[in-house]
């Protein structure tokens, strides 16, 4: 199959081309910059060269394979809601390239601002696109499939974790090197579901063989490690003391990442690992990982 994959050299994205690569498939990425390019030939993938903003790249990929699996998203908070309604309208030009086909079309999505506090499963519904959660890659996904467009969705805990990660724990990681103190809010016993982007690589690889239209898969192993065991293992890596904070001390230590510090969404797979046939491939969880490769310079 010749899969065309959005964000073909990001963390996420790289990890699928290798995983697709491996299992036989011909992949075509999205890429910008001459140096994306460059890295997304040697690893044996052809390029399209584009980007979110350009749809007639977009729409040229898609028409050009047999399935579509977009990971690309800016996340670069200072512009989160330019960036939510260009994911949505790139989202939108895929899917009329793939409309009057039954090609897989795999959309990412995230379980980070599912109900807080309750366990999250594959049937549970995202929350509403509103001016506080404007991100609509699921609700765009559901329009797409609605019409007919073999569109799914696979969701992605707040940490996809790695060899390279710069997400969310080492956010966490630079604040407390920055500080000298690795806090976690409250008791600590919310929530962080977790998975190594290679075993998430495969949720991908498998939805675009196997998956069903309309379809929401989790890519996690990790069901929830505790924000609390997070930050006693950011202490003992950088060597520094760890902390309880609440109230106003939050918002002074993290500063805008502190909207994200009381996430409490612990996630289910295993409707995921049923449908798909999928499992971990022998990859560290979270915490292993952290003490592998997140504490160095």
């Amino acid at each position: 199959m010749h899969v065309f994959v959005t964000g073909a050299t990001g963390f996420v994205g790289s990890a699928v081309v290798k995983e697709l690569l491996a299992n036989g498939h011909e992949v075509s990425g999205l890429v910008r910059s001459d140096a994306s390019a460059a890295a997304l030939a040697q690893s044996g993938a052809h390029v399209v060269r584009g980007s979110l903003e350009d749809l007639d790249s977009l729409r040229q990929g898609a028409t050009g394979a047999d399935a579509v699996i977009h990971t690309a998203f800016n996340h670069d908070f200072s512009r989160f809601l330019d960036n939510c309604e260009l994911d949505r309208r790139a989202i939108e030009a895929i899917g009329e390239a793939l409309q009057g086909t039954n090609k897989p079309f795999v959309i990412t999505s995230g379980v980070g601002h599912m109900e807080s506090g309750r366990l999250a499963t594959e049937d549970s519904p995202s929350l509403p696109v509103s001016a506080a959660y404007p991100r609509a890659s699921e609700a765009t996904a559901e329009a797409v499939a609605a019409r007919g467009i073999n569109a799914m969705v696979v969701r992605l805990p707040p940490t996809v974790h790695g060899d390279g990660d710069h997400g969310f724990v080492p956010i966490l990681v630079n604040t407390a090197r920055e500080k000298g103190l690795a806090a976690y809010v409250g008791d600590g016993s919310n929530h962080w579901p977790a998975v190594h982007r290679f075993d998430a690589a495969r949720v991908y690889r498998l939805a675009v063989e196997r998956g069903t239209r309309g379809a929401r898969y989790h890519a996690v192993t990790e069901q929830g490690v505790p924000f609390r065991d997070i930050a006693e293992a950011i202490g003992q890596g950088l060597g520094v003391p760890v902390k309880r904070l609440d109230g106003d001390d939050v918002a002074a230590h993290f500063g805008w990442f502190a909207r994200f510090t009381g996430l409490d969404v612990p996630t289910a797979s295993a409707k995921t690992r049923e449908a798909l046939g999928w499992s971990e491939a022998g990859h560290p969880g979270l915490l292993d990982d952290m003490a592998l490769h997140y504490f160095r310079g």
